[in-house]
């Protein structure tokens, strides 16, 4: 059975593997405080159906409580360790299935094993972000094996930490003109790509959401990180297919093992 990955935009996407349905980083909004979605149609209303929602980390465009209340009654939800005490209002959401995760945490979802990874991200809620989260990855593994990054700078264990896998759906970009430390652009999530040995990879995290107002600050930010992967991971990781999908489009792949 092959796994089919859906990208709604910015790190919203669908896995569906070995019939369960798992969800990345929910957000379901036109705007965001300073950020409006400017490409991309938003994600139908049965977007918001999976087994389980993962999120990353606590920044507010990964886990967006507004967006989790969407999802539907007896969804299984796992955030990163501390997360409630960090944003009470996640205590709220009492539809779903709540469950706090570290790395190496593995949680059995329907037919796929979904695994904790660590990530080199600053996991704080912000602005003010007492309370410290780890950032995490995730690896959904059920006929195939899909790294989903979250946000995520290199770190020198990626590969060991992630372990061997099938699909990786990398951040490429933000939502704003700069990148600070702990992200991924173009060129290092094509070094990512082949530090892991993916045989297939998509880009996610650019391309959706830009700060209002700021259309002529550095548009290429926005416009380019998707092309510019494609051109530099067949540099970095030549025997890689890389996926460039459109918002709402899905690819279904074939995992031999």
């Amino acid at each position: 059975m092959p796994v089919e990955i859906t990208w709604w935009g910015h790190a919203t996407c669908t896995v569906e593997d070995s019939h369960t349905r798992v969800l990345t980083d929910p957000l379901f909004v036109r705007r965001l405080a300073h950020l409006r979605r400017r490409r991309g149609a938003l994600p139908p209303p049965d977007a918001r159906y999976a087994d389980v929602a993962l999120v990353s980390h606590l920044h507010a465009d990964h886990l967006h409580l507004a967006s989790l209340a969407r999802l539907a009654p007896g969804t299984r939800l796992l955030v990163p360790r501390g997360a409630p005490r960090a944003v009470p209002g996640l205590r709220r959401l009492s539809h779903l299935r709540l469950s706090e995760v570290a790395p190496g945490d593995v949680t059995e979802v329907g037919r796929v094993m979904v695994r904790a990874v660590p990530a080199r991200h600053d996991g704080r809620r912000l602005p003010l972000g007492r309370h410290r989260s780890p950032a995490l990855g995730y690896v959904v593994e059920g006929e195939a094996r899909t790294y989903f990054a979250g946000d995520t700078g290199l770190f020198d264990t990626m590969a060991k930490e992630v372990g061997p896998v099938d699909v990786a759906l990398l951040p490429v970009g933000g939502w704003g003109p700069y990148l600070g430390d702990g992200h991924l652009d173009a060129r290092r999530a094509a070094e990512a790509l082949a530090r892991l040995g993916a045989p297939s990879a998509v880009p996610v995290h650019y391309g959706t959401y830009w700060p209002i107002g700021m259309d002529a600050v550095r548009p290429h930010e926005f416009h380019a990180p998707g092309d510019e992967f494609v051109r530099l991971a067949a540099e970095h990781a030549p025997a890689a297919s890389v996926h460039r999908l459109r918002h709402g489009e899905s690819v279904r792949l074939e995992v031999a093992r």
